[in-house]
């Protein structure tokens, strides 16, 4: 074992490095502690105080990194984002899955979402406060159908044109509303409404929409 002293530089660095790393962990905690909350009292049950009590914090440390509920929010519908494009992402990997397949693939994942992912059914991706929650140049499903474009044209290896993004737009704007109504009064989601969106929105696909060079 050495008795050699640790040079300064790396002192630094360790003492830098957790920092960040406890940065990191402590906002998820905050997240962790939102969505709960959410799930159990929907976002109008949401207050500064009970998300501190909840991830054993106070008060000032959520402010720290939130200062008000709706950008608290706003971080937590960006994360559901970003987990849900994730989600389906890795879902997508094998070469056998078409592209039009993929719908299924989103739908699916919304479902279990829906399903599993705290406080998703209440926020989703922020919609529910303001439809441009996300981002005030695009509606959240506009966004949203960017993002599942995105996806596409790196798993098919294709630049999206203004057509693909208009009809993946429509499919999300479809989908979306039928899904809201599926999971409305059933945690489980209505599956005739769930059964609908995949017709309706696939339709949409089949006739309308083809990648760039597709024919």
């Amino acid at each position: 074992m050495s008795d050699a002293p640790e040079l300064p530089f790396s002192q630094s660095k360790r003492r830098i490095e957790p920092v960040q790393q406890r940065s990191a962990r402590r906002v998820t905690h905050l997240l962790d502690a939102a969505a709960a909350i959410i799930d159990e009292n929907g976002i109008d049950g949401l207050t500064t105080s009970d998300v501190a009590t909840r991830a054993d914090s106070s008060v000032g440390v959520v402010y720290r990194y939130f200062p008000n509920i709706q950008s608290l929010l706003r971080a937590l519908a960006a994360r559901n984002l970003e987990r849900f494009t994730g989600a389906i992402y890795d879902s997508i990997g094998s070469d056998s899955v078409q592209w039009r397949d993929a719908l299924d693939i989103a739908i699916d994942t919304f479902i279990a979402f829906n399903r599993e992912e705290p406080g998703f059914r209440a926020l989703r991706f922020g919609d529910v406060i303001d439809r441009r929650f996300l981002e005030p140049e695009f509606s959240n499903n506009g966004v949203l159908a960017r993002a599942f474009v995105g996806l596409l044209a790196e798993k098919y290896d294709f630049v999206p044109d203004d057509q693909i993004v208009f009809d993946l737009e429509v499919v999300v704007e479809i989908a979306d509303a039928l899904l809201q109504r599926a999971f409305l009064y059933d945690k489980q989601g209505d599956a005739r409404f769930i059964d609908r969106a995949r017709e309706v929105s696939g339709d949409y696909l089949r006739n309308r929409s083809a990648l760039p060079g597709e024919q």
